[in-house]
């Protein structure tokens, strides 16, 4: 095992120490690949010879590190490769490392649905599925010539490969991206689409309030639908100017959603990403003689005084106290 998929439990609207977290990493290898808002992929394949420890054990003392300095747990996942190690990440729990060793591999794939892989998607899943090839131990040992029939040559030799646990990823140093996230899970599927919307409401509630803790705006907001079924459904939209204004965010993240025209869909959770981050200071803006809208902001920065003294929750819109 040489690559850790690390994601740290930050709490909200502390992503500023995320550098300082993988400055951490940094201690022990230069290849650090950022998965913001939370994680990274870490190559230890010099820091297991330089140190004499295993990645296991290296993923302690990251553990304890990151605790000591920042007071801040992480689910670690441990494998051959980065597939590997961000599937191992998923049966992480705190406090314990869950590693795949090499010799290990066709048993962790075993039985998990086909979607457990990275890069398969529903559609692809329907279409193993209609064959009975539901579970990657089932696609590992169907022929390649049936794949490539079904999903074509380049798609069905990488399924085949992927699934026969050949991982031929690496870890591709970068800088932490210029965004953030946050995920709004619910207790059971929901159905209901007013809960839907309340679940937007306070996504963009917090994404807002970071922004402008940060001084940053934002140019783009994704949003991200997971279903009952683990498939997801991604919209992007573009802002009409770059904005850290929740009504703004809200605005947007309601439009993407209305235009999926969700009935009785199943979603397991709904997640919002702010990407495109700039200084708020060197953002441009258009001019507004709205005094509606000159009100709200005043409101807002208010509320950010509030939250800051007494804590996230010190203020929150009406329909969320509900």
């Amino acid at each position: 095992m040489t690559i850790l998929c690390v994601r740290f439990q930050l709490p909200p609207m502390y992503e500023a120490v995320l550098p300082g977290l993988l400055g951490l990493l940094e201690e022990f290898t230069p290849v650090i690949e950022a998965l913001p808002p939370d994680g990274a992929l870490a190559d230890l394949r010099g820091a297991e010879r330089y140190f004499g420890r295993d990645a296991v054990e290296l993923a302690s003392v990251i553990r304890v590190r990151a605790l000591a300095r920042y007071g801040v747990d992480c689910l670690i996942g441990a494998g051959p490769g980065p597939m590997l190690a961000r599937m191992a990440l998923y049966d992480a729990r705190p406090g314990m490392t869950c590693a795949v060793t090499e010799d290990a591999v066709a048993e962790f794939l075993a039985g998990k649905p086909v979607t457990a892989l990275p890069g398969v998607g529903t559609a692809t899943a329907r279409t193993l599925g209609e064959y009975g090839l539901d579970t990657l131990d089932r696609v590992a040992a169907a022929p390649l010539s049936t794949l490539q029939r079904l999903l074509g040559a380049k798609t069905g030799r990488e399924l085949h490969e992927r699934a026969n646990g050949v991982d031929r990823g690496r870890v591709v140093p970068n800088a932490v991206s210029r965004s953030l996230a946050t995920e709004q899970p619910f207790e059971r599927d929901e159905l209901d689409p007013d809960r839907h919307r309340r679940a937007l409401l306070s996504a963009t509630e917090e994404l807002g309030a970071r922004l402008r803790a940060l001084d940053k705006v934002c140019r783009t907001l994704t949003l991200t639908v997971r279903y009952a079924d683990r498939s997801a459904t991604v919209r992007t939209r573009r802002l009409p100017e770059p904005t850290a204004h929740t009504t703004a965010l809200t605005r947007a993240a309601y439009g993407m959603y209305e235009a999926l025209g969700l009935q009785r869909a199943r979603v397991r959770a709904l997640a919002l990403r702010a990407e495109g981050l700039d200084s708020a200071e060197q953002a441009s803006y258009q001019l507004t003689f709205d005094p509606v809208d000159e009100k709200v902001r005043r409101i807002e920065e208010v509320a950010d005084r509030a939250r800051a003294r007494f804590g996230p929750r010190a203020v929150i819109p009406g329909t969320l106290a509900a």
